[in-house]
């Protein structure tokens, strides 16, 4: 199989699928911090939560083709090599960040389920309930999910803060191989 990375930088399919579902996480994070603007029955209110539900599926969505481009695709190197302990942590954050991708949205699913609750998706769908209506289990599932929503905002923070390390201080390679235009010759 023909590789889609370049040699030094990822392939323009993961690129773009890393910066759409960046955007994705932002608007869903906006719509589930607005609605608190407005009181409990406002159609805007509504409309937010259900736009919240809808990117956290598209997410759900898009990682499993992100992880079907990691398989079948080769991750560039980074030049200079980091030591060991930072491949290891990146590779950790990174499984999380994939296991969070996954889970919140199951979680969100579950939620509205067990709230009696229909699943909006895309195009008028309703997705099928995960669980039968029980108060106390939509409230213990949604604590879960407000954890991982603050787990996934400290991992988002790593991610992002370790590339601004790699890019500013190590002067290496890592954040210019996920960027989409060329890096120019540092002095």
């Amino acid at each position: 199989m023909r590789s889609l990375t370049p040699r030094n930088r990822y392939g323009l399919p993961s690129m773009a699928l890393h910066w759409f579902m960046a955007l994705l996480l932002v608007a869903l994070v906006i719509c589930v911090e607005l609605h608190e603007l407005f009181p409990k029955g406002d159609p805007i209110r509504a409309g937010l939560v259900a736009w919240h539900f809808r990117l956290g599926l598209a997410v759900f969505v898009l990682v499993w083709l992100r992880l079907v481009l990691r398989w079948v695709d080769r991750t560039p190197a980074i030049t200079p090599p980091p030591p060991r302990w930072q491949t290891g942590l990146s590779h950790a954050v990174q499984g999380l960040l994939y296991l969070l991708m996954i889970a919140m949205p199951l979680l969100g699913w579950a939620v509205l389920s067990a709230k009696g609750r229909t699943i909006p998706f895309f195009w008028g769908i309703e997705l099928p309930p995960l669980v039968g209506p029980d108060k106390a289990l939509a409230h213990q599932l949604m604590e879960l999910h407000e954890t991982g929503a603050t787990l996934g905002y400290v991992l988002v923070g790593l991610h992002t803060a370790a590339a601004l390390v790699h890019h500013y201080l190590v002067r290496d390679n890592t954040l210019m191989r996920m960027l989409p235009w060329q890096r120019t010759a540092r002095h």
